[in-house]
């Protein structure tokens, strides 16, 4: 004798079973669509969202440019707590008026010192655009994280789905041995 083994059949759900229901057949065909939408639909909207990312900071990379500015005041010396503070500056715009405007600038810098800062288009003071090696590392953490949501949004969707015919499944035992039940419940002497 061989023993007890145990043989796994693959794609038992779309065997012909007479034990198989029809809800069996459903659920491999949710998992199967959920296991697809996952690998097609997560890739799609990590690629979408790293590239439309790059393209906001590649926009962003061109359109800030870096200028001159004075410190119009001294900053004050640095502290435990902080080593940058909020400056008075002026700067020349692009087309060529003089501007002043409020700057994040090192502590303990004397007035008259000259900084580089980044402008936008309309003159603005800005943040420094990221580096482009920055921006491809924000850009796929970004795509990264849009590949996640989209896939556990879809696992979720997927296990209601599942959860939905297990009760389904279990409503439709409740019925069959209301049937069965009574026959075996008798009791002998």
């Amino acid at each position: 004798m061989q023993g007890n083994r145990r043989t796994k059949k693959t794609l038992w759900r779309w065997r012909s079973n007479p034990l198989r229901r029809r809800d069996d057949v459903l659920e491999a065909w949710v998992v199967l669509a959920v296991w697809a939408v996952i690998a097609v639909g997560g890739t799609l909207a990590g690629v979408v969202t790293a590239r439309a990312a790059g393209d906001v900071l590649d926009r962003q990379r061109a359109q800030r440019t870096p200028v001159s500015a004075v410190l119009l005041a001294d900053t004050p010396k640095a502290t435990s707590k902080s080593y940058r503070s909020v400056a008075d500056v002026r700067w020349t715009g692009r087309d060529g008026s003089t501007r002043t405007g409020k700057a994040l600038v090192g502590s303990g810098k004397k007035a008259g010192t000259t900084l580089t800062l980044w402008a936008d288009a309309q003159g603005h003071l800005v943040a420094a655009p990221p580096s482009s090696s920055e921006a491809a590392v924000e850009a796929g953490s970004l795509g990264a994280a849009a590949a996640l949501a989209a896939t556990g949004v879809i696992c979720g969707a997927g296990r209601v789905a599942r959860w939905r015919l297990d009760r389904r499944r279990i409503a439709q035992w409740s019925r069959e041995w209301e049937l069965v039940g009574p026959r075996w419940s008798h009791k002998t002497r």
